[in-house]
């Protein structure tokens, strides 16, 4: 008979074994997608119409989302700028926090939320309905016709939606700053000119996501591979995915910004 004692320290190490466990097959199926890479990159027809899937349709949540959160920062950066005799510069607070961190982050939350969710659902339902064990028996490795275009196509995808994401958010801290509160219009864009710096800032932030991009892009598909081939097995699938997309964007953001701005 087990001892109650081992049996309690079994449970408690479980759940850390099979992270672990996960985390080595993880590791294994991105062994395998870069493999299959140079499939999906020769016939990169496959990897465009995942660009349009992931990218090109969130366009439309990023641009909105942008624009308010560009809006909101605005309006609160303005009221306590204000108290120390320092809204002009207001561009330069609104451009150095899309840049830097609400771009990369607030877009990757929401390229996890949108794409990532729907690549593992549509992996997912493939491997329920045995589409890929169909591949398999035809000897079409589904890793380079499925997964590595959604993974490339994520990939390539977030840094243009990050970028879109900061301009937008930019446009909309200029309408309220220059065309709501009447700040001057060549001082909000002079200064953020003179103070946004390419190599520490838009580089630095081009970085984050890509990390970003690779992150969810990864954690999707592998998801979706893993999942179990039932309807609850794919819908737990779709909500880990977003899940833990977002604490790996958070936890990549925090080990990034370490290392990116520790000497300024």
């Amino acid at each position: 008979m087990t001892n109650p004692v081992s049996r309690a320290l079994q449970r408690l190490g479980a759940p850390v074994t099979n992270t672990l466990i996960k985390l080595g097959f993880a590791c294994r199926f991105l062994w395998s997608v870069l493999k299959a890479s140079p499939f999906a990159l020769h016939r990169f027809s496959l990897t465009m119409r995942e660009i349009w899937f992931a990218g090109v349709l969130s366009v439309l949540i990023i641009v909105v989302s942008g624009l308010f959160v560009g809006m909101v920062l605005a309006l609160q950066g303005y009221e306590t700028l204000v108290r120390f005799g320092a809204s002009s510069s207001l561009g330069v607070l609104v451009a150095l926090s899309l840049v830097r961190e609400l771009g990369p982050v607030i877009g990757a939350l929401l390229f996890a939320s949108r794409a990532g969710s729907a690549i593992t659902a549509e992996i997912g339902l493939m491997k329920a309905t045995e589409q890929l064990s169909a591949m398999e028996m035809m000897a079409v490795n589904p890793i380079a016709r499925v997964v590595a275009p959604k993974f490339w196509g994520g990939v390539i995808s977030m840094p243009l939606l990050a970028a879109l994401f900061s301009a937008m958010g930019i446009f909309g801290g200029y309408l309220v700053g220059v065309q709501l509160l009447g700040l001057d219009a060549g001082s909000f864009w002079s200064q953020m000119q003179s103070a946004v710096d390419f190599r520490l800032d838009v580089i630095n932030g081009v970085i984050k996501s890509v990390c970003f991009g690779i992150a969810v892009s990864l954690i999707a598909v592998f998801e979706g591979y893993d999942a179990p081939p039932t309807a609850e097995g794919v819908s737990g699938a779709t909500t880990r995915t977003v899940v833990t997309s977002a604490l790996v964007i958070l936890g990549l953001d925090v080990l990034l910004t370490a290392f990116m701005f520790r000497g300024i």
